[in-house]
């Protein structure tokens, strides 16, 4: 009898996490393919409201990681193209020791784009959040997304969700360190992520609206 009851408890759990397996995969692979309609190239012609720069690595020197500038530069790509006069910088400012958002503007300005086009989003703590507030807070309804292609993918899922009509454009220049392990944790935030936009959960931070239309002095 004990030995039955065991095996069918055996049953029950090998069930549950097969369930919880599929479904798994299954969110996982339906963001993927939802966000990967939308991604562009830079030769496509759009018109935004921003392109939105999402944050990444700042070495200790502050200067960005090679990921992060790889996002910049083709975020300055479709800002010379055109697409939009404004930029988005979204990342973490959570310290004052560790400050990705002034970095991105630091090397845009170096570029030569003045600071009254480079909005700074200090609450970009996730990619979630980044895309809650560039809705909320800073007003964009239409925007070109720009970060690596394996990352790009839910993003533009989460802005789709919240109301963005999002583009993307990949800014892989080549195979980064770690990808393997990026790509395995992305998997987990996309499950997470269609949660969240489902549930509309507000981010860690909300505050006063700054249009994107403004002026981007008002971030600093």
């Amino acid at each position: 009898m004990k030995n039955r009851m065991i095996k069918r408890i055996g049953i029950v759990v090998g069930v549950f996490v097969a369930i919880l397996g599929f479904t798994f995969v299954l969110l996982n692979a339906y963001v993927s393919k939802e966000g990967s309609k939308y991604i562009i190239e830079l030769e496509d012609s759009v018109a935004v409201d921003a392109v939105i720069v999402l944050g990444a690595r700042v070495k200790k020197s502050g200067v960005p990681s090679e990921m992060l500038q790889d996002r910049l530069d083709m975020g300055i790509a479709a800002y010379e193209k055109g697409m939009s006069n404004r930029i988005l910088v979204s990342g973490d400012h959570g310290t004052r020791e560790y400050d990705e958002v002034n970095s991105m503007r630091k090397y845009l300005k170096d570029q030569g784009i003045s600071d009254d086009y480079i909005f700074m989003d200090h609450a970009g703590f996730s990619t979630y959040e980044s895309m809650y507030r560039a809705k909320e807070i800073f007003c964009i309804e239409r925007a070109v997304i720009v970060t690596q292609e394996y990352h790009l993918k839910r993003a533009l899922y989460i802005a789709r969700a919240m109301g963005i009509e999002a583009y993307g454009i990949p800014s892989d220049h080549y195979v980064y360190p770690k990808m393997a392990y990026y790509e395995f944790r992305e998997k987990a935030a996309r499950v997470k992520d269609f949660f969240k936009s489902k549930l509309k959960m507000k981010p860690t931070y909300l505050g006063e609206v700054i249009p994107i239309w403004g002026n981007g002095l008002e971030t600093h």
